[in-house]
């Protein structure tokens, strides 16, 4: 199969086999090389144990490609190292520990100078905190954290878990802010409740249902159809996209993935 130049991660026939229970029954999808990709679903679809199968912290099959090269079989940290950030669902923050020491915990060895001018230019509150112990920070600050170190080393791909779950609306704001400014310098695989958030952000959604692949196309398509969001996320017509552009609905696919 000839490789899509606009696809940069390629999942397919994706199953996971958890104490012999049966998680992903073969997930299959498509992350661009530009801009944000949603992976949604109702509770327990699988979205997280795709993200884990992904990054090889559960034992997978089938195939998982990063620009061409296969990864399945590799260990978690080797697929780290070939450039993927992971803010994980409960953000993976070091509380007593300041903002500047949690940045530089991220630094990968061996990556090259970390971009703290990059990191800075996308979110300057860090380096006005860069002293503030993380634990004292608001949700979406903490948020700022956890996805700055994504982008502290030169990733191709970040994937951000329920980055706006327990949020209020106006951190939900803020951190859907952190994200479209995040995705103007590397693709991001967003796994997300909030329909709002998604209809502001993402390009392209695939919606998984009981471990496999039920949907995959535009997401704005799927958002503005009503029938086909209720059917596939137990939700009705999202918000117009007005309301979207604030992402201040909570709109949520009512899930807290296994």
């Amino acid at each position: 199969m000839t490789p899509d130049p606009d696809v940069l991660l390629a999942v397919r026939d994706l199953r996971v086999l958890i104490g012999g229970r049966h998680i992903l029954h073969g997930v299959d999808l498509d992350v661009a090389r530009h801009g944000v990709t949603a992976l949604l679903g109702r509770n327990g679809a699988g979205k997280t144990t795709t993200v884990r199968g992904i990054l090889g912290l559960v034992p997978r099959a089938g195939s998982v490609l990063l620009d061409g090269e296969e990864t399945v079989a590799l260990p978690t940290h080797t697929v780290v190292g070939r450039g993927i950030g992971y803010a994980p669902e409960d953000r993976g923050i070091f509380a007593g520990l300041t903002v500047a020491e949690n940045l530089r915990l991220a630094e990968r060895r061996g990556a090259g100078e970390p971009a703290y001018p990059l990191v800075h230019e996308l979110f300057p509150e860090l380096k006005q905190r860069a002293r503030q112990l993380a634990g004292t920070l608001s949700g979406g600050q903490q948020q700022m954290v956890a996805i700055g170190r994504t982008l502290l080393n030169t990733n191709r791909l970040v994937i951000a878990d329920e980055p706006t779950k327990g949020l209020a609306p106006r951190v939900v704001a803020e951190v859907a802010g952190v994200l479209e400014r995040a995705a103007e310098a590397v693709p991001v695989l967003l796994v997300e409740q909030n329909l709002a958030v998604v209809r502001r952000l993402a390009g392209t959604c695939v919606v998984l249902a009981d471990g496999r692949t039920a949907h995959r196309g535009p997401a704005q398509a799927l958002l503005d159809d009503a029938e086909a969001a209720r059917r596939l996320l137990g939700v009705g017509h999202g918000p117009p996209a007005a309301a979207s552009r604030t992402a201040h609905a909570s709109s949520p696919t009512a899930e807290a993935d296994s």
